[in-house]
């Protein structure tokens, strides 16, 4: 790896190792899932099933700090406000899975994780999430085809030279960053229902990024203002109106409907 590839995954990737806590800490029974990324890595999950036979289950693709410990308690408010089973994976050099973050390995533990859940499952009750970074990971391999419900996006961001000229604005970013993460390029070959949510106080994000890219996506399609949500406590801020958005969505993705807002507080 360069000495510029270095630098840049090191702002990039912010992976820990230690499990700090369970969904069983939550109250809500887990199995705990390994499994192989195609390229061969071995990698780490937890697969919480859903409350019914018929009911829907997240993939759901994190963000770019901690490992899926992080997300115990959002694990929870899922089963709990959704009624939804989730599979939640480690990225490579996250957690319990081998390797070192890249972004070819991300999309590689994304495929081998969506074959591992389509094993148990048809697309038919399979949503895919992802959040902040997971957002362009998840958009890549429904690009390519992977089959599902509907994709739900938190806190996208356009691509990772726009992330970069945003923190970086007086450096020529795009002769610096050689990973891209595009979903400007790859979120118009998405034929799926695609929910939206972002944060109106998003720190990290722009909320015109997520508004940039809900414009580009094909319709049927919603978007979801997350008011007084910064960029890593959107289920926490949304309140109400937050899971009453992703609830409507699951019910029916195929409808459209007009940009919500959780403007009153629940």
């Amino acid at each position: 790896m360069s000495f510029t590839g270095f630098i840049e995954n090191f702002f990039l990737y912010h992976p820990l190792r230690k499990i700090e806590a369970t969904p069983a800490d939550h109250g809500v029974p887990f199995e705990d899932v390994r499994f192989q990324a195609r390229d061969g890595v071995r990698l780490h999950g937890w697969y919480v099933e859903p409350p019914g036979p018929d009911r829907p289950v997240l993939l759901w693709a994190h963000g770019n700090a901690g490992n899926l410990s992080h997300r115990a308690h959002n694990i929870a408010m899922i089963h709990t406000e959704l009624r939804a089973g989730v599979f939640l994976f480690d990225y490579r050099g996250f957690g319990r899975s081998e390797g070192k973050p890249g972004e070819p390995g991300l999309y590689e533990d994304a495929r081998g994780a969506y074959a591992w859940l389509r094993r148990r499952m048809p697309p038919e009750r399979i949503f895919l999430f992802g959040r902040s970074l997971g957002a362009s990971v998840v958009v890549r391999i429904v690009a390519e085809g992977a089959a599902a419900r509907g994709l739900i996006l938190e806190s996208p961001f356009e691509s990772l030279v726009a992330m970069g000229r945003t923190v970086f604005p007086f450096l020529p970013v795009s002769w610096l960053v050689s990973q891209e993460f595009d979903n400007l390029k790859y979120l118009p070959q998405v034929r799926i229902p695609v929910l939206i949510l972002h944060g109106d106080a998003d720190e990290i994000v722009p909320l015109a990024q997520g508004r940039r890219l809900f414009e580009l996506a094909n319709p049927p399609k919603r978007f979801h203002v997350i008011a007084g949500s910064g960029h890593n406590d959107t289920y926490l801020a949304g309140g109400g109106r937050y899971w009453d958005a992703w609830r409507s969505f699951m019910a029916n993705p195929e409808h459209e409907t007009p940009e919500s807002e959780g403007r009153v507080a629940d």
